[in-house]
Order: C-alpha cells, then sequence, then structure tokens
C-alpha cells in the first residue's frame, strides 16, 4: 500500500507560481514511477508530468518550459514547480505513483489539490 498526500495548491494569479508537493508513504520502495495529473471542470483527468524511477522526465506539452517535476528521496516528497500560470492551468492537481508489473500493476491516487488561476 502506498499513501499519497497533496500540498501546496491555492489561488495565484495568471502570470504566477505554485509549488505542490506530494508526500508518498508505505511501501515506497514498490513505487516505480509518480506523476502529477490535473482535472478541470467538465473535463477529463489528464496527465502532465512524470518522473520514473531511473528514467528522465516527461511533461504534456501544454507545460512544457513552464512546470518542472522533481523528486526528494530523503523526504519520499515529489514536487511540481508551476511557473507563468495561465487561468487554463485552473483544475484540481492529483499526485499519483505506479508500483507493480503487469498483472500486479497497480495506481495510487492522492486526495487532490485545487489550483485557481485568477485575478
Amino acid at each position: 500500500q502506498v499513501q499519497l498526500v497533496e500540498s501546496g495548491g491555492g489561488l495565484v494569479q495568471p502570470g504566477g507560481s505554485l509549488r505542490l508537493s506530494c508526500a508518498a508513504s508505505g511501501s515506497i520502495a514498490t513505487i516505480n514511477a509518480m506523476g502529477w495529473y490535473r482535472q478541470a471542470p467538465g473535463q477529463q483527468r489528464e496527465l502532465i508530468a512524470t518522473i520514473p524511477r531511473g528514467a528522465s522526465t516527461n511533461y504534456v506539452n501544454s507545460v512544457k518550459g513552464r512546470f518542472a517535476i522533481s523528486r526528494d528521496n530523503a523526504k519520499n516528497t515529489v514536487y511540481l514547480q508551476m511557473n507563468s500560470l495561465k487561468p487554463g492551468d485552473t483544475a484540481v492537481y492529483y499526485c499519483n505513483a505506479e508500483t507493480g508489473r503487469g498483472p500486479s500493476w497497480y495506481r495510487y491516487w492522492g486526495q487532490g489539490t485545487q489550483v485557481t488561476v485568477s485575478s
């Protein structure tokens, strides 16, 4: 079992920055990759950034150059630094952890944190 707790959301003006945190606990050693998703009202949840174990980070085109995902292994925490925020970035942001392989693959989710970009 893996538990994920997000924090750091809030209200920010266009052009501003926020840093989201995702603290993982439980069976940390089983995690193969972590990522951030977001879901705006009336839209599907979309993957925006991933940081696989031992591999390079990946981003959806809409956030490339503005968002950065990173990991602090000592704190079992993944971060999402969001810069140059736009109203279109408004959404609930979810942290995700993937464990296992093949039939044992499983995905865990955090509770989500609201990010609102508005003047």
